[in-house]
């Protein structure tokens, strides 16, 4: 089914005010990248002067990480395209350039990618890119019409490319920030609980720390569990109960 505008919407019926709430939206990290990248389709159907649809994903390494369509026909031709391997979005991954279909039923590029395009009564499309260190971002927009996505509409279309760009990079840096403390904090409690063991393995068995880190890890792999497993076993054994540690 074609897709359509909501009922009663005319263009210029967002407000600098919509777009306002509609961008810190956005940025909140909170919501998730797939909420997020959600919200920058709808935000450019919104926008974006004879943008009826789009759809944007985001891109890691080459590969397909992050999907979101404002409506179910461009997340359709999402799949195709990636069933097939080739069409507008792949190459605009693949040349780091914007591609554009004024019409459809003139596109020899894709004929198969455009014959499903035309099945939903999508006309013309533009896919633009923005890349940055860590992800590339195509935001795709379609139109209903031959040429519907005229160059008026295109700065609009890049600023919002742009913006959604930054927005998921600091997202996705923020993310990995939030891991690495995540990790660096597992391992130094880690590190605290192995100290313990071996302190009390030190005193109960008369031994060097060299010696008492060999013992956990000899229990550790006879047993098939982690270092700090064997180690938890010993505190929680002989680190109150006044038990000496076998030999």
């Amino acid at each position: 089914m074609p897709v359509r505008r909501p009922a009663g919407w005319t263009e210029g019926d967002v407000t600098v005010e919509d777009l306002g709430i509609d961008a810190t939206e956005l940025v909140s990290l909170s919501m998730g990248e797939a909420k997020s990248l959600s919200k920058l389709a709808d935000l450019a159907v919104r926008q974006v002067p004879g943008c009826a649809a789009a759809h944007a994903t985001i891109w890691r390494s080459g590969e397909l990480f992050t999907v979101a369509a404002s409506h179910p026909d461009p997340a359709e031709l999402i799949d195709l395209e990636m069933r097939a391997g080739t069409g507008p979005l792949t190459t605009a991954v693949r040349d780091g350039r914007p591609v554009s279909c004024r019409d459809a039923l003139d596109e020899e590029r894709w004929p198969w990618w455009a014959a499903q395009a035309l099945r939903r009564g999508l006309r013309s499309s533009i896919h633009l890119v923005r890349q940055s260190a860590s992800i590339t971002l195509v935001l795709a927009l379609f139109g209903v019409r031959p040429g519907a996505l005229d160059a008026d509409g295109v700065p609009m279309a890049e600023m919002l490319a742009r913006f959604g760009s930054t927005v998921f990079a600091n997202s996705l840096a923020y993310g990995q920030a939030q891991r690495t403390a995540t990790q660096l904090k597992d391992s130094v409690a880690a590190r605290a609980v192995t100290d313990q063991a071996k302190g009390i393995l030190m005193h109960a068995l008369g031994c060097d720390a060299d010696e008492a880190l060999r013992y956990l890890r000899r229990e550790s792999q006879r047993r098939h569990v982690k270092v700090t497993e064997v180690a938890a076993r010993v505190i929680a054994t002989y680190g109150q109960g006044g038990r000496v540690a076998p030999a």
